[in-house]
């Protein structure tokens, strides 16, 4: 009688511990993060705001310590936030970027070293107002980058140097930096950067990535500076997408094409919108303004379930596009956090309501984050 006693309680004891074990399994299963899902393919980065790196959005911070391991600078890096005034540098925000990034483990970008939007005005005029000469802008050029990306020598891996210089037909933007200094522009701020920082990896970024006319100005624009010996180590492929004109197929065809001149490939600023777009040119030329119309908002007060759906399928798609190409990726990064604070809600409409990222105004993730994980691990 004892030995079968014993018998059952070690039967009972296998299939408690069996149970036990397949729970804490599934569970393990379910609290799998993005970045764990994604270690050893590319990294998962997030743009953090003002309110993020001073700690006052905690719940974003989680968020990010949960499931990100890269950074990059929102705004606090761009020009007319760090060097308002000619010599004025201010170094508070992005100080305490870099800090949490080191303290947190995460590989750290800087954004942006040169940039013709969002640059203070006085970056190219004189005391009166003119265009300064060839040779002041060059040395203010010099000056920015080195004392920028030199401040952060060994501690920011890697620098989008230069930012949206190349239009959709594959031509230079006739922006003020090309217009007084030339082409050669493009090269100095390669120059500069690898000089103040040669430790550190130096970025091409830009938008609308899926042209074919603009793919074909960057591959020219990076063969120039790879001829000439000057360092190039990537190219952003910003991910402004859009629900309703979604063309993954021509995406697709840059992340190969970028990948063969041999340097790295990231999508930099990845949002999917579900709303609609003023004008028929895809781009995310800040600049952008449209009138409101409330025809423009179809979800101010929250999306269907519908919409939803067809977002998360969609967002499930790109995400096995960046998947199927993890050998030529090194990272992904959403251009916020959660929907709430991203810049779409407010672009190019005032007013918008936006669901463009991963994770949604209750800073909960979408169903899309799960199905993520699920993917990678597969």
């Amino acid at each position: 009688m004892n030995r079968i006693m014993n018998i059952r309680i070690m039967l009972t004891f296998t299939i408690l511990f069996t149970f036990f074990s397949a729970c804490t399994s599934n569970n393990a299963e379910t609290e799998k993060t993005l970045k764990d899902a994604l270690e050893g393919k590319f990294y998962m980065g997030a743009a953090l705001n003002e309110r993020q790196i001073t700690g006052r959005d905690s719940l974003s911070i989680q968020i990010v310590k949960k499931h990100f391991n890269s950074i990059v600078a929102e705004n606090c890096m761009k020009s007319e936030r760090i060097q308002p005034e000619e010599g004025k540098f201010s170094f508070d925000l992005p100080d305490r970027f870099v800090e949490f990034g080191e303290k947190n483990n995460m590989h750290i970008v800087g954004h942006t070293l040169i940039w013709h939007s969002q640059a203070p005005r006085w970056f190219f005029v004189d005391e009166a107002g003119n265009d300064v000469s060839r040779e002041v802008l060059i040395e203010r050029m010099r000056n920015h980058i080195s004392t920028v990306a030199g401040r952060y020598k060994g501690r920011v891996r890697g620098w989008d140097v230069l930012n949206e210089a190349i239009v959709e037909d594959g031509s230079n933007r006739k922006s003020k930096f090309y217009e007084i200094i030339g082409e050669e522009y493009i090269e100095l701020a390669f120059q500069f950067a690898a000089e103040a920082d040669p430790g550190a990896e130096l970025y091409y970024n830009d938008y609308g990535m899926g042209n074919q006319g603009r793919r074909k100005g960057v591959i020219e624009m990076v063969k120039k500076l790879q001829a000439k010996g000057i360092k190039i180590d990537g190219i952003g492929m910003q991910g402004h997408l859009n629900l309703e004109s979604l063309n993954l197929e021509e995406f697709e065809k840059s992340i190969v094409a970028f990948s063969e001149l041999g340097v790295k490939v990231m999508i930099t600023e990845f949002d999917l919108t579900i709303l609609p777009f003023p004008t028929r040119e895809t781009t995310a030329d800040v600049g952008l303004r449209a009138e409101y119309e409330s025809r423009m908002n179809p979800y101010a007060n929250g999306f269907t379930e519908e919409i939803l759906t067809e977002w998360n399928e969609a967002c499930t798609e790109i995400f096995r596009l960046f998947l199927k190409h993890q050998d030529k990726i090194s990272r992904v990064t959403t251009w916020g956090v959660t929907d709430n604070h991203s810049w779409k809600n407010n672009w190019p409409i005032r007013g918008r309501t936006d669901y463009p990222l991963l994770f949604d105004r209750d800073y909960q993730p979408k169903p899309v984050v799960q199905t993520i994980i699920e993917e990678a691990v597969k």
